[in-house]
């Protein structure tokens, strides 16, 4: 994928491919992302489990490049990506992870691991990397999409065009989260 721009206000969003090197970062900006965006949705409790235990970065979507990095002007405002594999959620450390291959004449690629930057929230970020994910897993094949929603992105997604299934309780050691698993039909 070459390097995307998008126009948001006088800023301009560029979104390319995540390497190694952007981990640390990321992760980083995912626990910031989820803390901040999320206490209004969650508990600290819950949201702490999901740090620790389910959110992060997912280091086979950065070797499969399919996990990208959005910036506006020259700060990093957001990551997020799309998967061909099995995993519907989860960063490096979660437990029950499939890296088995999709089928995308059977089933929908992925949206994963979407957080935005809270300072950045709101102007275009989220949109920008979820674009990306869409176009490349239509490139790759994939007719739909699915993903497992924070509480805090239900309704981001909802306006993207996806559909909510009935919430899922996941439990990270003794303490419950709740996600929204979520599917959209990618138009040719």
């Amino acid at each position: 994928m070459t390097t995307a721009t998008l126009s948001a206000a006088a800023d301009a969003i560029t979104v390319r491919r995540a390497i190694d090197t952007d981990i640390p970062a990321m992760a980083e900006l995912i626990e910031v992302s989820a803390r901040v965006l999320g206490r209004d949705y969650y508990d600290q409790r819950a949201l702490t489990a999901a740090i620790d235990g389910v959110f992060g970065v997912d280091s086979v979507l950065v070797q499969d490049g399919t996990y990208f990095i959005a910036k506006l002007g020259n700060e990093i405002a957001g990551c997020g990506g799309w998967s061909k594999r099995g995993t519907l959620f989860g960063g490096d450390r979660f437990a029950g992870r499939a890296d088995d291959l999709l089928d995308p004449a059977i089933s929908p690629a992925r949206i994963r691991a979407m957080f935005v930057v809270p300072g950045f929230a709101r102007r275009g970020v989220g949109s920008a990397l979820l674009h990306a994910g869409e176009a490349a897993a239509r490139a790759a094949g994939f007719s739909a999409i699915e993903l497992m929603a924070t509480l805090s992105g239900v309704d981001f997604y909802r306006k993207c065009g996806f559909v909510t299934a009935p919430e899922v309780t996941v439990t990270v050691g003794d303490t419950a989260v709740v996600f929204v698993p979520m599917r959209k039909h990618l138009s040719a």
